[in-house]
């Protein structure tokens, strides 16, 4: 159960500069050392069959809950007692927050805030702290809000072994815990919530590139960093859709999430190999960059996935991209704050708790598409029904 909740701990990114990971699972490539050919490497430290599995197994399931909100959705729910956390209203609900580096969690964290917003008749205060991708701050900010008489702690960690003991003190504390996100190596929070996970991310994107590039074509791989559980499962997912098929992957390369690193890498495989056949990433963030270094250089953009991050599915639909974009929804920010006012009133909650996690093809393109949101807003806000849509999250 423990190693599976690390597994299966979402992401999306960590800090781009100066953050602290886990430490690196083992991994194919560094930077541009790739070797022509060289494959997809050893599989990561972080793969664990069983989960795999079972995470492509729930990508058909249908879950349970309201069918006009996914964020109360449940897949393969199973329930727990919560009675003992039953407690009068209105409520202190505090978050010890991993960072707010990326446009994914801003946009993520102002659904949350907008849910509190929305709930404001049981929660009297909401308590937010910035760890600022920094593993020691965010230990320091748990145990700080440990003296904070909040009713429930919410939790989206840095990375996910450092943050364990934070975790564990604070359940011993007595105070219900909720992790969201990315996971922990511990089972003491009452639930932790997050989409299918990485598996299921990595496994959609690598079946749809590779099924549509040419017998025996060049395949790019794009990660973000080393070490974080969501990205090395995505990725460890890809590796083996991508052994399966028989990819030549040439290169497998860390960006940093640098729109200009990015264009940087494929412009240099783009001349070391004349063409590249198909483009997986970890994350979407760059995907646009990505495109953009094929546009560059006047070579046909291949099949490629990213995310449902605005930029990218504007793009795709304008350039008639070959494309997919699995997603980690930001929806699941709502999750957290609901999952607590239940716990709250001793209502049973699943645990973990497995949120849908849709993906967008070319055939249900356009009903993401939102031309009055700017690019970097996220398609998968869940959004839309909130206090102060759409200008919160302009």
């Amino acid at each position: 159960m423990k190693r599976s909740l690390a597994a299966l701990a979402a992401v999306t990114l960590l800090s781009l500069t100066g953050c602290a990971t886990d430490e690196p699972a083992a991994t194919p490539s560094g930077s541009a050392s790739s070797a022509a050919g060289s494959g997809t490497g050893e599989q990561s430290k972080f793969f664990v069959q069983a989960d795999y599995d079972k995470e492509l197994a729930l990508l058909g399931a249908t879950p349970t809950g309201p069918a006009d909100k996914p964020w109360e959705q449940v897949l393969d729910p199973k329930m727990v007692e919560t009675t003992k956390f039953r407690k009068a209203g209105p409520h202190k609900i505090c978050f010890s927050n991993a960072a707010l580096n990326n446009p994914w969690r801003q946009v993520g964290f102002k659904t949350m805030q907008a849910e509190v917003e929305a709930q404001k008749s049981r929660i009297s205060e909401f308590v937010h702290v910035d760890a600022e991708g920094k593993d020691q701050k965010q230990i320091a900010d748990i145990n700080d809000l440990l003296g904070k008489d909040c009713d429930a702690l919410l939790v989206s960690p840095n990375t996910t072994a450092t943050l364990t003991p934070a975790v564990e003190a604070a359940c011993r504390a007595g105070l219900p815990v909720v992790v969201f996100d990315r996971g922990v190596d511990t089972d003491c929070p009452v639930t932790f919530i997050n989409p299918i996970g990485g598996y299921g991310f990595g496994h959609v994107g690598a079946e749809f590139v590779s099924q549509r590039m040419k017998p025996g074509g060049k395949l790019l791989a794009l990660r973000i960093l080393p070490g974080v559980d969501v990205l090395e499962t995505r990725w460890s997912a890809a590796k083996v859709a991508f052994d399966k098929a028989k990819v030549d992957v040439v290169g497998v390369e860390f960006t940093d999430g640098d729109p200009a690193k990015t264009k940087k890498i494929v412009n240099d495989y783009l001349q070391r190999h004349g063409s590249i056949d198909g483009v997986w990433m970890d994350a979407g963030a760059v995907a646009v960059a990505a495109v953009e270094a094929f546009q560059d250089a006047g070579k046909p953009v291949p099949p490629i996935n990213g995310e449902d991050q605005l930029d990218f599915l504007k793009l795709w639909k304008e350039r008639n991209l070959t494309a997919i974009a699995p997603t980690y929804p930001t929806y699941q920010w709502r999750t957290p704050v609901l999952a607590a006012l239940r716990i709250l009133d001793g209502q049973p909650v699943s645990s973990p708790w497995k949120l849908p996690q849709p993906t967008i093809t070319q055939e249900n393109l356009d009903q993401y598409l939102d031309p009055g949101m700017p690019p970097l807003h996220y398609a998968m806000c869940g959004c839309t029904d909130l206090p102060g849509y759409p200008q919160r999250w302009k």
